[in-house]
C-alpha cells in the first residue's frame, strides 16, 4: 500500500468533469475512492467511506439540483496540508445554494430533499458554498484524514 504521509511542499489534486446524469453521480463517488486508494487511503478506511458518502452526496445534488441541460458538473479532491481532503463539486446553477435540513418539525410532513446535507455536515469538519464565474457555484466539504 502506498503511504498516505504527505510531503511536505505537494498537493495532492484530481478533477474530473463529469455528466450531469444519474450515472455521472455514480462514477464521481467511484473516482473518488479509486483516487484515494492511489494515495493511500483503500476503500474500507473511515477516510474514504467518509469521503465516499460525501461525494455521493454532493454528486447527486449537483446532478439533481444545479444541472443546465448540456452542461457537466466537475469533481474535485484536494489534499489540504497533511490533514485534510477537500471535496469539490462544481455545478452550473450558482443561483441555487444549498441549505440543510436539520430537524423536521413534529407534527409535519418530512421534507423530500436536504437530509442527504445533514450526512455531509455530520461527516466534515466544515462546508460551504463558493460562486464558480460566471453562473456556476461549488460545494465544498473539509474532511478529517486521520
Amino acid at each position: 500500500m502506498k503511504s498516505h504521509i504527505s510531503t511536505p511542499g505537494v498537493t495532492r489534486r484530481f478533477t474530473q468533469l463529469l455528466s450531469a446524469t444519474p450515472r455521472g453521480a455514480r462514477l464521481a463517488r467511484l473516482l473518488a475512492v479509486q483516487q484515494l486508494a492511489e494515495w493511500g487511503w483503500p476503500p474500507s478506511c473511515t477516510v474514504s467511506e467518509s469521503a465516499a458518502v460525501v461525494v455521493a452526496e454532493l454528486a447527486a445534488n449537483a446532478v439533481t439540483h444545479g444541472r443546465v441541460r448540456g452542461r457537466c458538473f466537475r469533481l474535485g479532491l484536494v489534499v489540504e496540508a497533511p490533514d485534510t481532503l477537500r471535496v469539490e463539486v462544481a455545478d452550473p446553477r450558482g443561483e441555487r445554494r444549498p441549505r440543510p435540513r436539520t430537524t423536521a418539525v413534529p407534527g409535519s410532513e418530512p421534507d423530500e430533499s436536504g437530509r442527504g446535507l445533514v450526512l455531509v455536515d455530520a461527516l466534515a469538519t466544515r462546508w460551504g458554498t463558493e460562486p464558480r464565474p460566471p453562473s456556476g457555484k461549488t460545494v465544498w466539504a473539509c474532511l478529517p484524514l486521520t
